[in-house]
């Protein structure tokens, strides 16, 4: 990939929260002794991802994801699907978690799938030239070298229909809605209204995006971030953020990772996964 994905240090799921330490280790936070949160042995990792799950759902389950440096994926959790088994899994760049499922882009830019295939979400395995991979619940985004997007899965509310999307350099994916930054820095946006999507079409000199279930946040030029959708748990009350420059959005609360380790919190933090205040991450390696 061109560019590095800050985004990639820190991850939000449906009750935990997830980043990466300079020595290669990951923290998180949430409900103690969930099995989303057994990655103390996992070493040597660049990438996060965290399996979120929208509020209907309410299972209270998730799973997490690590890629090593040397291109090896770790998973750790709700396995009931299959979703963490990509112990043989090589030579990957780029990885993402949905509800039951983990995706993958290696180095040739070929996708891998693991996980559920009811909706047709994980039916990425022909897609090519890809640089990056979203997740949502039922419908995944693939960013193709070239700046383009393909999408499969659930499309009930529109959330595939990026075709005509150009000059991207992010995508991301919520429960029924999809997000692409463009290369100018700007956000554009289908799927369900009440994500929001109506309202990024103003936003303007965007560097990071990140969908949650039913929100989306996006950190400005200069470390200001942005947020628009549902807000009845506080996800979206980032406005006093300063000096961001990542953002991580889960099922229903927010992370923001600062230029020096630290890391913002907004949102529902019933299961503790909004306890990070002792954190101090790498956001350059």
């Amino acid at each position: 990939m061109a560019a590095l994905n800050l985004n990639a240090h820190i991850a939000a799921g449906r009750r935990h929260s997830v980043g990466i330490i300079a020595s290669g280790s990951v923290l998180t936070a949430g409900r103690p002794n969930s099995e989303e949160r057994r990655v103390e042995a996992w070493t040597d990792i660049v990438s996060v991802a965290a399996g979120n799950v929208h509020t209907a759902q309410n299972t209270g389950r998730s799973h997490t994801v690590g890629l090593r440096r040397d291109g090896t994926v770790f998973a750790a959790g709700w396995n009931d699907e299959g979703q963490c088994d990509v112990d043989s899994w090589t030579d990957v760049v780029s990885i993402a978690a949905g509800w039951r499922r983990t995706l993958a882009i290696r180095a040739d830019g070929t996708a891998l799938a693991a996980g559920r295939r009811n909706e047709g979400a994980n039916d990425i395995e022909g897609w090519s030239e890809l640089v990056a991979v979203a997740a949502g619940d039922w419908h995944s985004i693939g960013l193709r070298a070239d700046g383009t997007a393909v999408a499969v899965g659930n499309n009930r509310r529109g959330q595939c229909a990026v075709a005509e999307w150009r000059d991207l350099c992010a995508v991301s994916a919520g429960y029924l809605h999809t997000i692409g930054l463009t290369r100018d820095g700007r956000v554009l946006a289908v799927g369900d209204r009440t994500a929001g999507v109506e309202d990024m079409s103003a936003w303007r000199d965007v560097t990071a995006i990140s969908a949650g279930s039913y929100h989306t946040v996006a950190v400005r030029e200069g470390g200001q971030v942005l947020a628009s959708g549902d807000n009845n748990r506080g996800q979206c009350d980032v406005t006093a953020w300063r000096d961001v420059v990542a953002v991580a959005a889960g099922s229903t609360h927010t992370l923001g990772l600062c230029s020096d380790g630290t890391v913002n919190t907004a949102g529902n933090d019933d299961d503790a996964q909004c306890q990070v205040t002792d954190w101090h991450l790498s956001p350059i390696r």
